[in-house]
């Protein structure tokens, strides 16, 4: 058997087993026990407490070293270049008027990935702690862009001001960018890493469980939204696929072929193949209904293009494994 096939079935086993819990939350949908509205609601547990628990704790279990904080800045490279290459390649594909609840939707789908949701639990799984610490960087680096140039993008140029109406028009909300959940949950474990700062067990054990909650809650609640895909029409449509394109094959490739370039070592460079061969973003959803786009539609391309990455994934990090020997 090749080392690429034997890395991509490796992948794929983790993959199947993470979509086996998926499997769970289809059907617990199917019988009402956890509706498609209660998924929404845990969705805000996993961005506000969960994910920030999960991303300190791989600053604290993490030993200091001059290398690890290389790999930290590649990280970032690796995140900044993920994000950029997204709207560099996107800025001209999905910029038509024809269809205005529904491009922005298609072009923040192609470039913002599931780095939170999917990423971390796979990071987790895949390459452990210190796999979860490099992409916590990446989910930063989606932070960063996500409030200011997916808002731009799905607000079809400007942010809403809901108090002001319909036609209410604002700024951007830097607050949002400084202020999220992501950049605070970065803020603080950071200088705790750095300066190997002892955490006491009765801060610790909290962290730890709470942060435990993230694989199989987000798992089961992508599950909600796989069960009312509808993809025989979502495979019919060209623009749907060229995103999923674009978000599964072209800029992961661009990212590896960066990151043997900055010779990322083997771990690194599988923990950072995880964002960026991820498929679309769950946030795609909450931000079509904040700025009045299809969220219908939102969910639709959302579940298609992460079926699809069942596949495309375990090739991609396969091959970036095979590559680095």
């Amino acid at each position: 058997m090749s080392y690429f096939l034997q890395n991509a079935l490796i992948v794929l086993r983790q993959l199947v087993m993470l979509y086996l819990i998926v499997a769970v939350g289809v059907l617990a949908e199917r019988m009402k026990w956890f509706p498609e509205n209660v998924a929404k609601r845990c969705a805000q547990l996993l961005m506000y407490v969960v994910a920030p628990c999960i991303i300190v704790r791989s600053f604290l279990v993490m030993e200091y070293s001059p290398e690890i904080l290389r790999n930290l800045g590649i990280a970032l490279l690796g995140g900044l270049l993920l994000h950029g290459l997204g709207i560099a390649i996107t800025w001209h594909a999905f910029r038509g008027k024809k269809h205005p609840d529904t491009d922005p939707v298609l072009h923040y789908g192609s470039i913002y990935g599931n780095n939170g949701y999917m990423g971390l639990p796979l990071a987790q799984a895949m390459v452990g702690d210190i796999g979860v610490f490099y992409v916590s960087i990446v989910v930063l680096t989606f932070s960063m862009f996500a409030f200011t140039h997916g808002q731009f993008v799905m607000s079809g140029g400007a942010v809403r001001n809901p108090s002001a109406g319909s036609k209410g028009i604002t700024k951007f909300e830097w607050k949002k960018l400084l202020l999220n959940a992501a950049t605070i949950a970065v803020l603080v474990g950071f200088p705790l890493f750095l300066f190997r700062v002892p955490v006491p067990e009765i801060i610790r054990w909290p962290i730890d469980n709470i942060a435990a909650m993230n694989t199989p809650l987000a798992m089961l609640m992508f599950g909600t939204f796989l069960s009312r895909t509808n993809f025989n029409s979502m495979l019919r449509n060209k623009k749907v696929l060229l995103a999923g394109v674009i978000k599964l094959f072209v800029t992961p490739s661009i990212v590896l072929a960066a990151l043997l370039a900055l010779r990322a070592d083997r771990t690194l460079l599988h923990a950072l193949m995880i964002p960026a061969a991820a498929p679309s973003a769950n946030n795609t959803v909450v931000f079509a209904a904040l700025h009045d786009k299809d969220a219908g539609y939102a969910a639709q391309v959302v579940s298609l293009i992460s079926l699809v990455s069942i596949i495309t994934m375990p090739t991609m990090i396969a091959l970036a494994l095979s590559l680095v020997g």
